[in-house]
């Protein structure tokens, strides 16, 4: 017996909370969860408490610092030995990600650069080194009734065809080079003929902490509920078929070109 799970790295906020609750809502599968600073009881509280009678033990929680890559390992060798035999990611969520909003030059500083590509691009580049392992073989082919999906949440701001504006400048290089990242992955999946693809996600601008200080200027029917925002991005990934691995797709199933 095969037993397809779900990954979401991290989940304990916003987006990526709202992203596990609807994973737990919309499918039957086992979802894994990372946090990083609460208690595992206290993240688990918040992820079920609005969900009513969604079995409990399909979630389980991983203590994940994006920040670290010891930590990154340690939760992947967690989840190896939680997982019963024959396992196989069905689909992950990559969701980490910070934006610190330069408008020029003058505000930019090493610090906050450094932090906004760690997170932004090298955390992911990390966790598919320790998380990407889980992925389904050929042999889970039969198993499955689409590719596996790999998906990490991006942003339309990391096109450079689409940049039209400015600013933000290592938010926007962050994201560009995290869509490099995606489809490079996506490549390497393709050669090794594994049953799954790589695409990044935009789930547009989500009331989230991370763009609190755009609320007011971003028009209403584009300010999204982390609940509504999780609810499109789930839906369309579930949808995505082959032959659109490697790119990156807006909350209405569109593609973002690079």
């Amino acid at each position: 017996m095969v037993n397809p799970f779900v990954l979401v790295s991290p989940a304990s906020r916003g987006l990526s909370l709202a992203l596990t609750q609807q994973l737990l809502k919309s499918t039957k599968y086992p979802v894994y969860a990372t946090h990083r600073s609460k208690s595992a009881d206290e993240v688990k509280e918040r992820i079920l408490k609005p969900l009513g009678d969604v079995d409990e033990k399909r979630l389980h929680l991983l203590t994940l610092d994006l920040n670290h890559e010891d930590s990154i390992q340690d939760a992947a060798k967690e989840l190896s030995q939680k997982l019963p035999k024959d396992s196989f990611l069905h689909t992950a969520f990559l969701t980490g990600g910070v934006l610190h909003p330069e408008k020029q030059p003058s505000d930019l500083s090493l610090e906050d650069i450094t932090s906004t590509f760690h997170i932004n691009v090298i955390s992911h580049l990390l966790q598919i080194k320790h998380f990407s392992q889980f992925l389904p073989t050929q042999q889970h082919k039969n198993d499955l009734e689409g590719p596996a999906k790999w998906v990490h949440v991006t942003a339309r701001v990391g096109s450079i065809s689409d940049n039209e504006r400015g600013g933000w400048y290592s938010y926007r290089s962050s994201k560009a080079a995290l869509n490099q990242v995606i489809k490079t992955f996506d490549l390497q999946l393709k050669m090794k003929k594994s049953p799954a693809i790589s695409v990044g996600v935009h789930p547009g601008t989500v009331k989230t902490d991370l763009s609190k200080g755009y609320w007011t200027s971003t028009p209403k029917d584009k300010l999204f509920e982390p609940e509504y925002a999780a609810e499109c991005l789930v839906n369309v990934v579930m949808g995505l078929k082959e032959e659109q691995r490697g790119r990156v797709w807006d909350w209405q199933g569109k593609e973002i070109h690079p």
